[in-house]
């Protein structure tokens, strides 16, 4: 009896939704700190998400939109400073 392809199948939704997951939470992280890095991360993470078909679209969505916010936060905080990065 062969059961790989069905536990791949298995792993493969988990991935996405993993996936989708880490988006959000790179997202929200991406806000605080590090945006340059986690919000371009967040954006990757929840297109391959969405493209694979994940289970969790409301999380892939919301770390996608996170990791757009996260970029445009840069942008905002780079105009106010005119520099090329941001700090408190």
């Amino acid at each position: 009896m062969h059961l790989t392809a069905p536990a791949a199948r298995r792993t493969g939704s988990r991935d996405t939704d993993g996936m989708a997951v880490a988006s959000f939470i790179l997202g929200l992280l991406g806000l605080v700190a590090l945006n340059l890095f986690l919000g371009p991360i967040a954006i990757t993470l929840a297109a391959v998400a969405l493209w694979r078909g994940t289970a969790r679209r409301g999380r892939a969505w919301l770390g996608l939109a996170l990791g757009v916010a996260d970029l445009l936060l840069l942008v905002a905080f780079m105009q106010a400073d005119r520099t090329v990065s941001w700090g408190f």
